[in-house]
Order: structure tokens, then sequence, then C-alpha cells
């Protein structure tokens, strides 16, 4: 393919060597982090906001909702461009996009303008993931790699999930010191230097085939027709979910208007953008999805509805709340490496099934008068929990995926990812519209201890599962170029962690 990586940079001998250097997965890594970050970030923002633009502070969630969109679409999107037009190209120009953002956003003068940065910064942050997962797969084929690197992936684990935790603290102690326009301008000296190090360690994409490199020619490769329609569909979808429990019957008839085209498009497509036929067959691949939307349900429903309730029943400081939560972050980033270093699956998931039941029912135990450290205890389980199910699902989607398609497959991983975040915060605001109360944490509790035990029998029950990231799933083709073997497996997780 057009989008192959480049080796003009690297030897076949560094390659067997160091396929993945430093030079070439920190920027990766930087790049993954950004998305993460802008997304929790913003709340210890949004009361600051709402007081300098003297606007009501429900009127600021917009600013959280159109980040969540804008990369619920662009991810697959981005992906897509990057298997047609090279992974580099498709990177650099995500940045460029968070630059511009954190730049209106910090020179925003009312609520539109900051939105529109949002989208921006939520555009040019999606390019980040699958871009990442395509240049991490080209490079292994290029090495010849017969294990995933696990300890790259695990690297990627540690930016794009449990840096998450780390937004909170960082953006109150960044707004109380500086300002909520630092939430936005941050992204500036990030991007320069993410910029930077991506321009001079980055291997090149080949040059673009001039016959194919046309608008039309480009267009039909990458299925212009099939992204619109998935991005309406997915607008239409996310706007009535967040508007929930009050049924937007208007977004809902907006989206079987444009699903209902887009499937019967996409199932005449031979190459086509949101392959469904694929994803039927593929059931490793399906499930992973699955998975994921609802373990991250979990994950953000205690990072966003443990915060209110920290803060409205428990009477602690943003700063505090923040700060309760950061150890779920540090317990995240400790475990997601070494566990992906043994491109483990099915223990990983297990471990994350488990954790996120007995976390959910540790928050049926808490009140208002529980201590501190028993809720900081609450959110290490859940710590645990982030770092298995993102570790877990990221090992199977690198296994399922097929090698061509893995910018595509990727992004809608964290589209469903984000769908699972968007649902969270829907069950956020049916169990406290009444108030911040116990008895709505308790609730919330349930609900999770219920979607835990889902995905706990979801990948006990899934015989076909694979029991090591070396392993396959009966009937599914071999996704690299040699068979597994111990010793070559043994070598691939020395040169990975090198």
């Amino acid at each position: 393919m057009n989008s192959a990586v480049s080796q003009s940079d690297t030897s076949p001998g560094d390659l067997k060597r160091n396929p993945f250097g430093w030079r070439l997965t920190t920027p990766l890594y930087v790049g993954s982090a950004l998305n993460p970050i802008n997304s929790s970030i913003i709340a210890t923002a949004l009361v600051p906001i709402a007081t300098e633009l003297n606007v009501a502070v429900g009127a600021t969630a917009v600013l959280v909702s159109s980040l969540y969109l804008a990369s619920a679409v662009a991810q697959p999107t981005a992906g897509k461009l990057a298997e047609v037009l090279g992974a580099r190209r498709v990177f650099l120009s995500g940045i460029l996009f968070v630059l511009l953002g954190g730049v209106v956003g910090g020179l925003g003068q009312n609520l539109a303008m900051l939105t529109v940065a949002r989208v921006l910064i939520g555009i040019g942050t999606s390019a980040a993931f699958p871009c990442a997962m395509v240049l991490i797969r080209r490079r292994a084929q290029d090495a010849r790699l017969d294990a995933p690197p696990g300890g790259v992936l695990g690297g990627i684990a540690i930016a794009g999930m449990a840096t998450v935790a780390v937004g909170p603290p960082v953006g109150g102690l960044l707004v109380g010191a500086a300002g909520w326009r630092w939430a936005f301008l941050i992204n500036i000296p990030v991007t320069a230097t993410a910029l930077l190090m991506a321009v001079s360690w980055l291997p090149k994409d080949p040059p673009l085939d001039r016959e194919q490199s046309g608008w039309r020619q480009v267009a039909d490769r990458i299925d212009l027709p099939g992204i619109l329609g998935f991005v309406a569909s997915m607008t239409a979808l996310v706007v009535f979910l967040m508007g929930l429990p009050h049924l937007g019957w208007i977004a809902l008839l907006l989206f079987v208007v444009a699903a209902v085209p887009t499937v019967w498009w996409e199932l005449r497509r031979a190459a086509p953008f949101f392959d469904f036929r694929g994803l039927a067959a593929n059931s490793a691949l399906a499930r992973t999805y699955l998975r994921q939307a609802l373990t991250l349900l979990g994950v953000y429903s205690v990072m966003y509805g443990m915060t209110q309730w920290m803060e409205a029943a428990h009477g602690l400081s943003t700063v505090a709340s923040g700060l309760l939560l950061l150890p779920m972050g540090a317990v995240s980033a400790l475990l997601s490496r070494p566990l992906a270093s043994r491109n483990l699956v099915r223990g990983p998931l297990i471990t994350a099934a488990v954790t996120m039941v007995l976390g959910s029912i540790g928050i049926v135990l808490l009140t208002s008068h529980s201590p501190a450290i028993a809720i900081v205890l609450v959110s290490l389980v859940f710590g645990v929990t982030s770092a298995a199910t993102t570790v877990g699902n990221q090992t199977a989607l690198y296994l399922a995926a097929p090698p061509d398609q893995i910018g595509t497959t990727s992004g809608l991983f964290r589209t469903f990812g984000y769908l699972g975040t968007i649902i969270s915060a829907v069950i956020g605001s049916i169990v406290f519209r009444d108030g911040v109360t116990d008895h709505g944490l308790h609730i919330l509790g349930l609900v999770l201890a219920a979607a835990g035990a889902a995905v706990l029998l979801l990948t006990v029950l899934d015989r076909r599962l694979m029991r090591r990231g070396t392993d396959r799933e009966p009937g599914t083709p071999n996704r690299t170029n040699h068979p597994t073997n111990t010793a070559n497996t043994a070598t691939t997780r020395k040169e990975t962690q090198a």
C-alpha cells in the first residue's frame, strides 16, 4: 500500500536490533496523550469559564460534549486517511489542528469560539492513536516480528488511558494558578514539541502515486460517501445519547435517515469505510469493541460521577477531588506496560471485569461520611480495571484487525470507547437528576456492577478468546509474515522492551 512506512531512515540491521527505538515511539506516545488529557483537563475550567463569560455553568457542558463528538467521528476517519495517504502526513496534520485549537481557545471571547476550539482539538488529537497503530503495525512487519510489540503497545496504553486521571489535578493547579485560558493554551507548547519530534524522527511516508493522488481518486479510495454517512449517523446518535433521559426524537430520526442509506452503501462497496460484513465475520474484533465500551463506561463513571459526588455530597474541593483520583491513574500507568509486554489477553480482560465488579461493590458501600482512604481504595481498584482492559483489548485489537485496516479499526476501537464514555455521562445525569446524593451514588455502583458482570461473562464464556497475545482465534488468518514459535516470541519480547 502507498501508506507503508518508508524504510529509508532505518537499515535492516537497525530494525532487527531495535525496531522500536525511542525516536519512533516518543512522538507517538506524546501524540496519543493529547486526546485523553484534553478530555479531562477542561473539567476544572468550566466554572471559571462560565463566570468570566457570564453564561450558565450548564451551558459550558458543550465544551465537553463537542470534543467527545468530534473525537468519536474523527478517530476512524483519521485511521482511514492514514492507511491511504500515509500515517506520518495525517499525524502531522492532526498536531497542527490541535495547535490551532489551542490558539483559538486561548484567545476566545465567547462560548462559540471556545466550542470551535474544542472541535479543532478533538479532530486533531484523534489522528494520533490510529496513526500510531498504523506505524507500529508496519514497523513490526518490516522487522518481521512474530508477536505483538507488547512494550510499545503498553506505552500507547499508558499515554492513551492512564493520562486521563492526570487531567483533573493538573487542570486544577493550572487553572488555579494561571486562569482558565491555560486549559487551551497548554496545547501550544506541547504540540510544538510533538510537531518537532514527529518531523525529525517519524519515518517519512513514500510519495503518493500521481495517478491515485487526485482528489477524485483519493475520495474513492477512502470511501468519502461512507465517511460522510458515518459522520452524520454518529453525530445524530451521540446527540441523542447526550440528551437522555429526555428523548430527542429529531436526533433519533436524523440518525435513522443517515444510517439506513449509509449501511446500504457500505454493504455494496468492495472496500467500504465501515466494513459491516467484515465486522460480522470477525467476531473477535466485534467482542473487543463491546468489551471496551462496557469497561470504559465503568472507568469514566468513576472519574466523573464520583468527582461530582465528592464535591457535592462529601464537600471536597475540586483540587482535592482530583488528587484523590490521581492514584487511579498512577496504578493504571504502573501496570499497563508490564502487562502489555507479556502480550496477555484473556488474563487481563478477566482481571478488568472482576475488579470492575469489586470496585462497583465498593462504590455501593461508600457514604458521604466515608474517610478519604476508602475513596482512594475504590479508585485504586478501578486503576487496575483501567490498565487491564486497555492492555487486553488493545492487544486483542492488534491481533484481530486485518493489517491493511489497522488504522480504521483502531479508530473504531476508540469510537466505541467514546460511546461508553458518553453513556457513562448519561447514567450519571440520570442517577443524580434529583441531586448528588449517596443514594444516587449507590445506584450508579449497582449499574456498574451489572456492566462488570456482563464483561466477565463475555470474557469467561468466550472459548475462542486468545489466552496469549501470540495465539490466534481459530479461523482467523495469520497477521504476520512468519509463523509464531517460542524462540521468536522470546526474542521479540527482548527487542520490544529495548
